[in-house]
């Protein structure tokens, strides 16, 4: 059972007033942590409103859903909540619901008295105990099969536990964090997951972002897996050069911190010199690009000098529309990266898009129309 207690490495860069936050690494390779994101960084403004978010939330005693795609940080995230709350001196207990059969997920729970089953040769306790008076999360709660989540909301109800082969009921203060990167209300829907329970777990909810929509998160993060797996291999001052940096930062990362880490590791173990390249990355869907482009204004100069003498109507809407379906093109019709690529925020590119006629699905309208826009 995980006991870690929820230590981190946290690292104040006061010039640019970021945090890192990462496992300790002799405790978390000692206790062999099976963890999904093993650095998280506030860069970000989408980063920054996050923490914000946690450091509010976290003095209370109030139940917490986490919700975010596989490998964004919600275990990092609860026990930084653990870590900031009365209950940071007692046991910080992590259980990855998808990864028990449905058979042992009750004793895991709630523990289970000597011959309850075949296998039974002593008592034990379960999860809820094991953590009473600090805080449980329960990591994939969505996968909890529909006749567990009526027992657990029992225990969440009634504040105490029955192990199994037992009628003794054994009173627990458990502070409980889910976590999930499935949607709960669809899952309600469709009948499968108890409406009752969700209730019970969306109390204080945090949304935790995908990387690809923090992306002034992902250099930070890079630089600080290079320096672990770095000084872990024995490659001392090794760098990512400069066109590098820009292919990370054109790269989507579908697995998140995970998969940035990992790819991190990747390329160390096949640069053959210092300085990290964009070939040594097996990335796909990325534009690989040998160096980091040198912008000229010259030529850009001559033709809008040519366009001024010429004087067409509605020169700036036509320089824009240029500009934005040059881009959106280049980037093959990926909103974040043409976002991204333009230094906008997505909600802009999407009324400039509709303004230009460049969304499909009819979501499109012309600049000649006269109507409001709405995004």
């Amino acid at each position: 059972m995980d006991t870690f207690s929820g230590r981190f490495l946290a690292e104040k860069h006061e010039e640019k007033s970021s945090t890192l936050l990462a496992f300790d690494e002799l405790q978390s390779r000692s206790m062999s942590l099976s963890i999904r994101a093993t650095a998280l960084v506030f860069e970000d403004p989408v980063s920054r409103r996050l923490l914000e978010e946690i450091e509010r939330i976290a003095p209370s005693d109030a139940t917490v859903l986490i919700i975010g795609e596989t490998g964004t940080g919600k275990e990092l995230v609860a026990r930084h909540i653990h870590a900031l709350s009365k209950r940071s001196n007692n046991t910080f207990g992590a259980l990855n619901c998808a990864a028990l059969s449905e058979n042992l997920i009750e004793s895991e729970l709630f523990g289970h008295e000597k011959g309850s089953f075949t296998g039974a040769l002593t008592s034990k306790e379960g999860w809820f105990e094991n953590a009473n008076k600090g805080t449980l999360l329960l990591d994939e709660v969505g996968d909890l099969p529909l006749t567990m989540q009526a027992k657990l909301l029992r225990v969440l109800q009634e504040n105490e536990v029955v192990k199994v082969g037992s009628r003794q009921p054994i009173p627990v203060d458990v502070r409980i964090i889910a976590a999930t990167n499935v949607n709960l209300e669809e899952a309600v829907a469709a009948s499968h997951f108890r409406a009752d329970l969700y209730y019970r777990f969306n109390v204080a909810t945090i949304q935790l972002s995908p990387l690809r929509e923090r992306p002034k998160d992902i250099l930070p993060l890079a630089r600080h897996f290079l320096k672990i797996y770095g000084d872990r291999l024995g490659y001392s001052d090794v760098k990512l050069s400069p066109s590098t940096e820009l292919t990370l930062l054109n790269y989507d990362w579908p697995g998140n911190i995970r998969e940035l880490e990992n790819a991190i590791h990747r390329a160390l173990l096949v640069c053959p010199s210092n300085r990290l390249r964009p070939e040594d990355f097996k990335l796909s869907g990325v534009r690989v690009q040998n160096q980091a482009p040198a912008i000229s204004t010259t030529s850009l100069e001559a033709s809008l000098k040519t366009l001024c003498e010429q004087a067409p109507p509605k020169l700036f809407e036509l320089l824009e529309e240029t500009i934005i379906k040059t881009a959106f093109e280049y980037c093959e019709q990926n909103q974040v990266q043409t976002a991204r690529l333009l230094d906008i925020s997505r909600n802009v590119l999407r009324h400039k898009l509709g303004l230009y006629g460049m969304l499909p699905n009819g979501n499109s309208f012309s600049s000649r129309q006269s109507c409001s826009v709405s995004d």
